[in-house]
């Protein structure tokens, strides 16, 4: 049964930083050739094309060892041996291959009905692109140190060709794949450290890390720089959103006259007054008085709104339904931060970074065609490909753009934060993480609602950190979210 690799889910979740995970109950020829291409658009998307013979190898290599380890499992299991247990592990060593071999078939139903996998998972971050091939069994110590051991053969080798004509342990069949496996590393100009193996969260996970090209780096940072750059002549923050800023900022304002200027300008008096009466403060009765509306939403959630207004009058997108996303992203994000994290402190952060957590695709968006043309001439003095600024508006380095820009207009520094790290929630300052997590989960949810993402890439130590551990648990939580939203909007 051929597979057929959905292209364009795969170049969005390189370009955004998504982990794009494959799980298969067995490996087969479609399987391996679906995964190859899986792979190919993967790497072609990212840049990194050259590496697709080579990575294909090493995937290949370690998804056999994967499935022998799944099919090691259930063949000691039918044979009521101890794999844990020296004497049973040699007893049945002694005929396992031969054995799995002459009725594979067999093994294949046994682990079906056991509900093992192999799940292939690529994730493309800022500065790595990480290959992990996991199954759901254990690897035991005494295989680990085995593997090492493998590990640390290969580096006697200088090529392939030493490690084929010396006689390495093969007992097991996978002796010298891991050599070659070793040595294809470092072929990429990789150390041993890139390829590691260990146990997470009840899977063996097998993982290759190789960082990006420098150049292609430094050309997407030089990139992202230029663009912000050229971005001067967007106008600045309107005049009353500014003053409104000082006054916040000066400690001998009185929250009257704070009210007073935000009541000359009706847009912004009309957001305060939505914001303080929505489901959010759960208020008893409806406040229309600006001053008790100051003093509900606080100096800080006023300062936030005004950079959330502010912006959304800078970047008229013509594109409506990114603004709705970072809407309805801020509203999750915000009920996730309080029911989760019950940090009241981080409220307005959350539902403020939600709704600007996408300003660089926004800036996109807005593009002027003379500001294209000069990006371009950008590109084209420094050498640089085309294909990057793809990259950058097509979601690769939005985020990192989108956080420049907030950076140039003085964000306060959890905003900041969450626009830069919403799809990479661990690189952000600790202090700011329970902020960016909400707005990563909150922009995760909404994207599983419109099928560009699914449950299992997802960074599970993300989902942990609001106790979500299963499927069914997030779909919970995404349930409980559209209905409240639904009633926001209605």
């Amino acid at each position: 049964m051929a597979y057929a690799v959905n292209g364009e889910k795969v170049k969005k979740a390189a370009r955004n930083s998504i982990p794009l995970g494959v799980k298969v109950s067995k490996l087969t020829h479609d399987t391996e050739q679906y995964l190859e291409e899986i792979l190919s658009v993967f790497l072609s998307e990212i840049g990194q094309s050259e590496l697709k013979d080579r990575l294909s190898y090493c995937m290949r290599e370690l998804a056999v060892n994967a499935q022998k380890a799944n099919t090691k499992r259930v063949f000691f299991k039918h044979k009521n041996l101890d794999i844990n247990n020296e004497k049973d592990y040699s007893t049945g060593m002694e005929n396992f291959k031969s054995e799995t071999l002459s009725n594979i078939e067999f093994y294949f139903s046994k682990m079906k009905e056991e509900g093992l996998y192999i799940k292939i998972v690529f994730h493309s971050k800022e500065k790595t692109f990480t290959m992990s091939v996991c199954n759901n069994v254990e690897i035991s110590v005494k295989e680990q140190m085995r593997v090492y051991d493998r590990i640390a053969r290969a580096r006697a080798f200088n090529s392939m060709e030493e490690a084929l004509s010396m006689v390495i342990d093969n007992s097991e069949g996978a002796g010298l794949g891991i050599v070659i496996l070793v040595l294809m590393c470092k072929k990429m100009g990789l150390d041993e450290d890139a390829f590691d193996i260990d146990t997470e969260g009840g899977e063996t996970v097998a993982k290759i890390t190789i960082p990006f090209s420098e150049i292609h780096l430094e050309n997407l940072d030089s990139l992202s720089r230029g663009i912000v750059e050229e971005i001067n002549e967007l106008p600045q923050f309107p005049d009353n959103i500014v003053y409104l800023e000082k006054l916040i900022n000066d400690p001998d304002s009185e929250i009257t006259h704070i009210a007073k200027q935000i009541s000359t300008d009706p847009a912004l008096t009309a957001d305060l007054l939505k914001s303080v009466n929505s489901a959010q403060f759960m208020l008893p009765k409806r406040v229309d008085n600006i001053v008790e509306a100051v003093k509900i939403i606080g100096l800080r959630g006023l300062k936030n709104r005004l950079f959330s207004t502010g912006t959304k009058r800078l970047l008229k997108s013509k594109q409506k339904w990114l603004w709705d996303h970072s809407h309805k992203t801020a509203f999750y994000a915000y009920n996730l931060a309080r029911n989760f994290k019950r940090k009241q402190d981080i409220l307005d952060d959350a539902y403020v970074g939600g709704i600007l957590h996408d300003i660089g695709k926004i800036i996109f968006s807005n593009i002027h065609p003379m500001l294209l043309e000069r990006i371009n001439g950008f590109c084209k003095e420094r050498n640089i490909k085309r294909d990057f600024i793809e990259d950058l508006s097509a979601g690769l380095n939005h985020a990192s753009i989108g956080g420049l820009i907030a950076e140039k207009w003085n964000f306060p520094e959890p905003l900041i934060q969450a626009i830069k790290y919403h799809h990479l929630p661990w690189d952000c300052k600790p202090e700011y993480r329970s902020v960016v997590l909400s707005v990563y989960l909150a922009d995760a949810l909404c994207k599983i609602e419109t099928g560009d993402l699914v449950y299992e890439q997802l960074d599970p130590e993300a989902l942990h950190e609001f106790g979500i551990t299963s499927r069914e648990q997030l779909e919970t939580v995404s349930r409980r979210l559209v209905e409240a939203f639904s009633k926001e909007v209605s």
